[in-house]
């Protein structure tokens, strides 16, 4: 596999959790990088993104100032994060990370087709 993502958990309202997406087998330094998530009966929502660097970021309208996502800038790790703050029983969802090789953070229904790498997901449950 070329995205595992681990980090998810069972966690109750106003908590925290910090995602994980461990990439091999392509240039990490050269993919935009997204956190995509889909709730049980619901479209999948771009979460937030990132520039090949990290340089700009993007967040979802429901998600901004709770949610940072962040690059390991190692020479030996390549790992997309995820700090998610402030939880919300709606932030319950399936988190997916996504490489695109091309610039861009995908667009419409955010299907695997619009990526070249999605991983198998991590589940979020945010409940008391």
């Amino acid at each position: 596999e070329q995205l595992v993502e681990s980090g998810g958990g069972l966690v109750q309202p106003g908590g925290s959790l910090r995602l994980s997406c461990a990439a091999s087998g392509f240039t990490f330094s050269t993919a935009y990088m997204s956190w995509i998530r889909q709730a049980p009966g619901k479209e999948r929502e771009l979460v937030s993104c990132s520039s090949y660097t990290g340089g700009a970021t993007y967040y979802g309208r429901s998600v901004k100032g709770r949610f940072t996502i962040s690059r390991d800038k190692t020479d030996n790790t390549h790992t997309l994060y995820l700090e998610i703050n402030s939880l919300k029983p709606e932030d319950t969802a399936m988190y997916y990370c996504a490489a695109k090789l091309t610039k861009g953070c995908g667009a419409g229904s955010y299907s695997k087709n619009d990526f070249n790498y999605w991983g198998q997901g991590t589940q979020v449950t945010v409940s008391s």
